[in-house]
């Protein structure tokens, strides 16, 4: 079975990884390594204090991070480090911290149906000190145990250097005749658009409209050289901006929302000024620390914010997904398991109704 993916982010390369551990597809990748959210993504794995009112997004989002355990193991199993994933728990602080109990209810009630969760407490600013010194701008903040941090450029190296492929880099067309799916010269017998933000790039010369928008997104990363960073938690305020650790000493701050710069993938000096700002009320030690690097991505936003994912209305063989937002390193590697069930008929997680892309992907050519 020939299968094409295009676009190497998260969903493309966890599509990538499932069906190498099919056994059934020869698989060639087609990306152009520009502006792809993934790569410049620092994520967290943390939706269950999250009070949007749509189900449909809860249930992927929780069931994304459960997912990660299966993928963790799945790769443990064949000898590959996961370093991408650390799961050190998260801070969350607010303003009014007298709401911290009734978020720390809203997880409680929750735990059964998501066990991942773990311990959730309130803490002290005193306590915190002793684990993330330095640490300012609360005096009780609430801790959940099952919280992670992912990197995601990092999650989908690994993915791809666990599975076999042939990369075509460049921009890529898609002819289709009949069964018979061509990609730059090359024939294949099925096809998975995973292109994010760029998917009407793709089937909009097809005669499809398709509900995506554009949205960027900026990070700073740090090196810290006087914390010792590798079992610190994410620290999430209320607001924009996150404090994300990594190993050896790396600290990520992000990242921005921009709506109205589409495809723009240049440095606004004025928004990581406003960005460090933010984050040294939170952590002063930032003032005078220089930047290490900056991520600059696109993400990919429906109109009503849900993902969708499935096969391409009226192209039988081809499947996409897109719409995953700022929740893509959450809910990614589960669209991306649930597009390979499709192909393959096997049992899925997720009940796909609930993320129709006949709803955002539509054939409008006469």
């Amino acid at each position: 079975m020939k299968i094409a993916i295009i676009g190497a982010g998260i969903v493309g390369s966890t599509v990538a990884y499932y069906l190498h551990r099919s056994g059934i597809a020869d698989v060639t990748i087609f990306d152009d390594g520009h502006g792809q959210a993934t790569k410049a993504a620092a994520g967290i794995i943390c939706p269950w204090f999250s009070k949007r009112r749509n189900k449909a997004w809860y249930q992927l989002a929780s069931q994304g991070a459960s997912f990660y355990q299966t993928l963790v193991r799945d790769l443990a199993e064949e000898g590959i480090k996961t370093s991408f994933y650390q799961q050190n728990g998260v801070y969350l602080l607010k303003k009014d911290d007298s709401k911290l109990e009734a978020l720390k209810a809203l997880a409680e009630s929750r735990r059964q149906e998501a066990p991942l969760i773990g311990d959730v407490r309130i803490l002290d600013k005193e306590v915190v000190a002793k684990e993330f010194p330095g640490l300012e701008g609360f005096q009780r903040l609430l801790f959940a145990e099952g919280g992670a941090r992912v990197d995601g450029a990092e999650l989908c190296q690994t993915l791809l250097k666990a599975t076999p492929y042939q990369l075509v880099t460049g921009k890529v067309s898609l002819i289709t005749e009949g069964k018979v799916f061509t990609i730059q010269q090359q024939s294949f017998d099925h096809v998975f658009l995973c292109a994010g933000a760029w998917l009407g790039q793709v089937l909009e010369p097809l005669g499809y409209q398709v509900d995506i928008r554009p949205q960027k997104g900026q990070l700073i990363d740090y090196q810290l050289r006087n914390l010792v960073t590798d079992q610190l938690p994410v620290v999430m305020p209320e607001g924009e901006i996150d404090l994300i650790p990594f190993f050896n000493g790396h600290l990520a701050v992000g990242a921005s929302h921009e709506n109205d710069q589409a495809f723009d993938l240049s440095v606004d000096e004025d928004l990581l000024i406003a960005l460090e700002e933010s984050a040294q009320a939170y952590y002063p030690e930032l003032n005078g620390t220089l930047r290490q690097a900056v991520r600059v991505g696109t993400r990919a936003y429906s109109s009503d914010f849900l993902p969708f994912f499935g096969e391409v209305p009226g192209m039988k063989g081809i499947f996409a997904a897109s719409g995953l937002g700022s929740s893509g390193l959450t809910v990614g590697p589960l669209i991306g398991r649930e597009l390979v069930a499709l192909l393959l008929q096997d049992k899925k997680i997720l009940d796909m109704t609930n993320y129709p892309i006949q709803n955002y992907v539509k054939y409008s050519k006469m």
